[in-house]
C-alpha cells in the first residue's frame, strides 16, 4: 500500500481546464535523427509490437500495416495519430497514479519520435535486409485463453438487420454444470463469420435460481478486450446449476449478419480450491446521472467499500459518447486518499481493461473505499456527442450515458496482506538504494 497523497481538487481543476483532451501534454517526444530512419529497420518493429494485431486483414482496423506498401499511403495520418497518442488506443494518463500494466501497447516517447522522423524524412522504405521476420497472429476463431475446457453458446442465434437502431437484449442458457468448479480463465466473444462486425459488447454473468450473483459479472467482450486469465492460485467460482446470461449490444452495419456469441472456460482440476477467489465489481450505476444540455466537465461520483484486505488486479472505465475522463481513487481507513489510475481521454469506441502489473497491483486494507470519479462533456465541441441540445441521464442506449467502472479483485487474509505490504516496502527500499 502506498500512501502518497494526491489532491482531488487539483486533479479536478486540471481536468476541467482541458488537459484531458490534450494527449500531447503528457510528453513531448524528442526528435530522432531524420536522415537515418527507415521503415524496414526502425518503424516496422514498432508496428509489429503495437499496431499489427489490429491493422491486418480480417481484423478490426480499417487498413493493414503489415508491409511498407500497406503503410506508406497512410504515413502522415499515422504520424498525426501516434503523436497525439490516439493510436495505439491506450488512454491511461501516464503522469498520474500507477504506470505499469500488463500488455501495454502504448508507444514510448522514443518510438513516437522515430515514427515522426520517418514521415519527416519522406517515409523511406530502407534496405530489404532490414525487414524483421513477419509476425504470426492468432486466428479470429482462436481463443486467447488457450484451449477451453467448456464452451457455452447463446441459446439462439440473433440476426442484425441491415438498417436498424442499436439493440440490447438478454439471452440466458444453462451452463450444464453438475458440480462446483473454479475458473482459471474465461473469455467471451462473438461468433465467427461476421459477429465481430455487429457486436459492440457482450457481457456474460452468472445467474442462479436462488438469486445469488455468483461473484458478480463473469466477463465482457468489447473492442480492445480479450479474455481474463487469473493469476496462478486465484480463480472464480461457478456453482453447479449455474446459468449464463448474455447481455448483448448489437449495431447495424448495412448488411444482415447473424451472431451467436459464446463464452469459454478453462477450469482448475476437479476438487481444486484456489487460494484466492476472484470478484468482479461493477461500481454503482449512478442511476441519477444528470448531464445538462450543452454542459462540459459534469462530474459524478460512485463509491464501493472493501470489507476485507484486497488486491486489485484490473480497472476498466465505462461511459458512453459523452464520457470525457475518469479516475479511480482509494480512500483509506485513515482518510488518506490516493489516485490509482486516470483515463484522461476516454473513448467509447475502445472498451479497454487496464491490468495492473503484479508488482504494483494495489494492496488495499479492509475498509478502503473505492471512489470512481467521472466527467462528461455534453457540449457541441464534443465530436462524439449525438446532440448537445438534449439533457442526458443514465440509460443503456448509446444516446444515454453511464458512469461506472469494472474492478477485478480478490480478498486476502490479514497475515497475507501484511506480508505483501512488507515485501513491497523492502523491494522499494532496495530499488532506492541502487539509484
Amino acid at each position: 500500500m502506498r500512501t502518497k497523497r494526491i489532491g482531488r481538487c487539483v486533479l479536478a481543476a486540471a481536468l476541467a481546464a482541458g488537459s484531458v483532451a490534450t494527449a500531447s501534454a503528457q510528453s513531448a517526444p524528442k526528435a530522432a535523427n531524420v536522415s537515418q530512419v527507415t521503415f524496414n529497420k526502425d518503424v516496422a518493429p514498432i508496428f509489429q509490437r503495437a499496431c499489427q494485431n489490429c491493422h491486418r486483414a480480417d481484423s478490426i482496423a480499417p487498413m493493414s500495416l503489415l508491409t511498407y506498401k500497406d503503410a506508406r499511403p497512410w504515413a502522415k495520418s499515422i504520424r498525426q495519430k501516434v503523436s497525439r497518442r490516439e493510436m495505439p488506443p491506450w488512454f491511461i494518463d501516464k503522469n498520474i497514479g500507477i504506470r505499469s500494466f500488463k500488455d501495454d501497447p502504448s508507444l514510448t516517447d522514443k518510438e513516437i519520435a522515430t515514427v515522426s522522423a520517418w514521415v519527416d524524412a519522406g517515409a523511406p522504405e530502407g534496405l530489404a535486409a532490414d525487414v524483421p521476420p513477419a509476425r504470426t497472429f492468432e486466428s479470429a476463431d482462436e481463443w486467447h485463453i488457450g484451449k477451453p475446457d467448456m464452451i457455452v453458446s447463446m441459446p439462439v442465434a440473433f440476426t442484425v438487420k441491415p438498417e436498424n437502431s442499436d439493440w440490447w437484449g438478454n439471452f440466458t442458457v444453462d451452463a450444464g454444470l453438475t458440480e462446483d468448479r473454479y475458473l482459471k480463465a474465461v473469455e467471451t466473444k462473438p461468433s465467427s463469420g461476421g459477429g465481430l462486425k455487429v457486436v459492440h459488447h457482450a457481457v456474460t454473468s452468472l445467474v442462479y435460481d436462488d438469486g445469488t450473483p455468483g461473484g458478480g459479472t463473469l466477463n465482457e467482450y468489447a473492442v480492445g478486450k480479450n479474455g481474463d486469465v487469473y493469476a496462478e492460485g486465484s480463480g472464480k467460482l461457478i456453482k453447479a446449476g449455474a446459468k449464463i446470461n448474455f447481455n448483448m449490444h448489437y449495431h447495424a452495419v448495412g448488411t444482415p449478419i447473424t451472431d451467436r456469441s459464446q463464452v469459454a472456460f478453462v477450469f482448475y482440476p476437479k476438487g481444486y480450491v484456489p487460494k484466492h477467489v476472484m470478484n468482479t465489481m461493477l461500481t454503482p450505476m449512478n442511476d441519477d446521472l444528470d448531464i445538462p444540455a450543452g454542459a462540459d466537465n459534469v462530474r459524478s461520483d460512485a463509491y464501493f467499500k472493501l470489507e476485507k484486505p484486497s488486491r486489485l488486479t484490473s480497472y476498466m472505465p465505462h461511459m458512453h459518447n459523452r464520457g470525457k475522463a475518469q479516475c479511480l481513487e482509494a480512500i483509506y481507513p485513515n482518510m488518506i486518499t490516493e489516485t490509482l489510475s486516470c483515463v484522461n481521454r476516454y473513448n467509447f469506441g475502445w472498451q479497454i481493461v487496464y491490468n495492473y502489473a503484479d508488482d504494483v497491483a494495489p494492496l488495499l486494507p479492509a475498509g478502503t473505499i473505492m471512489h470512481t470519479i467521472s466527467w462528461h462533456d455534453n457540449s457541441a465541441k464534443n465530436p462524439w456527442n449525438p446532440d448537445s441540445r438534449n439533457w442526458v441521464g443514465f440509460g443503456n442506449r448509446t444516446s444515454d450515458d453511464m458512469s461506472r467502472s469494472w474492478l477485478n479483485y480478490y480478498y486476502m487474509s490479514d497475515d497475507e496482506f501484511k506480508k505483501e505490504v512488507s515485501a513491497r516496502k523492502a523491494a522499494k527500499a532496495v530499488l532506492s538504494s541502487q539509484r
